[in-house]
């Protein structure tokens, strides 16, 4: 579903979830990484900021933040597949909603690599999944390098991205 008035809204269930407004520190690690994934991105992978809904199950649309999916497989608002890549930007108001229910909700779909990118303690959660489940890859701290080959390859820290 698209934003509208500064607002995201995702369906989860058949419930409609709304995140209102998130701070400048949000929307700065959003650029951040979206520029540095651009950069690396194949021609036949595309990374969207926001604009594409993922639903996988009628009842079901979520919008992450940041998601690497293949072009061809992006529709013009939706994405039926699983995107490679899912980010959420962690912020006060959506820890929990990120952190626990989009978690669960991604692994069960099967997106193979969910990261959670907190701002304001300039950390970066790796996820992969693995035998259905999620667990933890890596996690980065502040000027501490990231390198990673998947969904392509990328390298960054968590700082850079608050820059």
């Amino acid at each position: 579903m698209p934003r509208r008035g500064g607002h995201r809204y995702e369906v989860l269930d058949g419930k409609l979830l709304v995140t209102g407004a998130q701070p400048p520190i949000h929307h700065t690690a959003v650029v951040g990484l979206l520029v540095r994934l651009k950069q690396a991105c194949p021609a036949e992978l595309l990374v969207t900021v926001g604009s594409l809904d993922f639903r996988p199950v009628p009842g079901v649309s979520l919008r992450p933040d940041l998601m690497v999916c293949r072009r061809d497989e992006a529709g013009p608002q939706i994405v039926v597949r699983p995107p490679l890549l899912a980010v959420e930007v962690i912020s006060a108001s959506t820890r929990v909603t990120d952190v626990v229910l989009k978690r669960a909700r991604y692994e069960q779909y099967g997106v193979p690599s969910y990261w959670l990118l907190d701002p304001d303690n300039h950390e970066l959660t790796v996820l992969h999944l693995t035998d259905n489940t999620y667990t933890c890859h890596t996690v980065a701290h502040s000027d501490e390098r990231f390198e990673t080959d998947f969904p392509f390859s990328v390298s960054f820290s968590p700082t850079q991205l608050m820059s």
